[in-house]
């Protein structure tokens, strides 16, 4: 007989307008049977052990989403990425007890599509954690924005938004590394402090402090700006568009401002990009995919000799995985957000 399990399970309750909120999401405890169905011979069954909060899960609660990752259900539990155990698999690629990273659910144990897993993890001697945030989707993200987009070359001027965030930590520290002046901002004294003193930027401001975007962007860079890596969008993005330099770049990763916003604001500033010849791109992480050996060779001789530095806002069990993604748009979150569902 098949052991059936426990399964709690974090449950969209509806699609969200605004600010999503913790009546947003439900606590649900429903039970799984730990045997994968017969004739599933696609499917592999996960203990899901750490999941990822990331930012573009808002734009996937929003109903008509326009995302290419497709829209979360409601009554469902959310999806995104997490570190998970193999409990079994009938795929001859993976086996009881591989640690894996991809996409799954937010819930105990999830029954996937092997086709959901992304990578077996290979390197254990660094924390499993890591797989949600610098050595998973997130480094991956500023890895390929800020080298493949970027295009950077050393001496460059490059600022960074929402710098302590799970990708801007990482962006701004592979900037310096490539020899880059970096500025960061980012919403907290404590969060500029950790950007000057633990992540190595050369200057940061809290934009919340500053009435005057343009200003303080030529006090920083009066040279102007080769490379923006936008996480925010709205007025900073306004302001950048100023202060760029002639043949600049501006990976576009992300627009956290602007995703709770019923009507998205306007950017007035265009024409600059004609004026300095600047290149904006939006890209998406999973069209990288494939540097990812290349990415981990890069990285990991990096964080084993404490090149880099690595900050985690850590939020322990399932029932705490509304508030800490919540968290994530009003800057609660020092670093990057991860729920532990178990530790081994």
């Amino acid at each position: 007989m098949a052991q059936v399990s426990r399964n709690k399970q974090v449950i969209l309750t509806d699609y969200v307008t605004g600010f999503p909120k913790q009546s947003d999401m439900n606590i649900v405890d429903s039970t799984i049977t730990l045997k994968i169905p017969e004739g599933s011979n696609d499917l592999v069954l996960l203990k899901n052990l750490y999941l990822s909060c990331d930012p573009y899960l808002r734009i996937l609660m929003t109903k008509d989403t326009t995302a290419e990752l497709g829209a979360l259900t409601p009554g469902s539990p959310l999806t995104g990425f997490g570190v998970s155990k193999v409990v079994e698999s009938r795929d001859p690629d993976y086996k009881k007890d591989d640690l894996v990273w991809g996409m799954t659910k937010w819930e105990e144990y999830s029954l996937i599509p092997t086709a959901q897993i992304l990578f077996k993890i290979e390197h254990t001697d660094v924390p499993l954690s890591y797989y949600t945030g610098i050595l998973g989707m997130p480094g991956m993200t500023a890895y390929a924005g800020f080298f493949e987009v970027g295009s950077p070359k050393k001496g460059e001027n490059v600022f960074v938004s929402a710098a302590s965030g799970a990708v801007g930590q990482l962006v701004g520290q592979f900037a310096k590394l490539h020899g880059c002046y970096v500025v960061g901002s980012a919403g907290t004294k404590e969060k500029v402090d950790l950007l000057k003193n633990k992540f190595g930027y050369d200057e940061a401001f809290n934009y919340k402090e500053e009435p005057d975007l343009n200003a303080v962007l030529k006090k920083y860079f009066p040279e102007g700006i080769d490379i923006y890596f936008e996480n925010v969008g709205g007025k900073t993005l306004d302001a950048v568009l100023l202060n760029m330099r002639v043949h600049g770049r501006i990976p576009v990763c992300g627009m956290i401002s602007q995703y709770n916003l019923d009507q998205p604001e306007g950017v007035t500033n265009l024409a600059h990009i004609i004026y300095k010849r600047v290149r904006v791109e939006g890209f998406a992480v999973f069209e990288y995919y494939h540097l990812y050996t290349k990415f981990l060779e890069f990285v990991l001789p990096l964080i084993r000799e404490g090149k880099i530095a690595y900050v985690e806002d850590v939020a322990e069990g399932l029932e705490n995985g509304p508030a800490a993604l919540i968290g994530l748009f009003t800057g609660q979150n020092v670093g990057k957000q991860v729920v532990v569902v178990a530790h081994d």
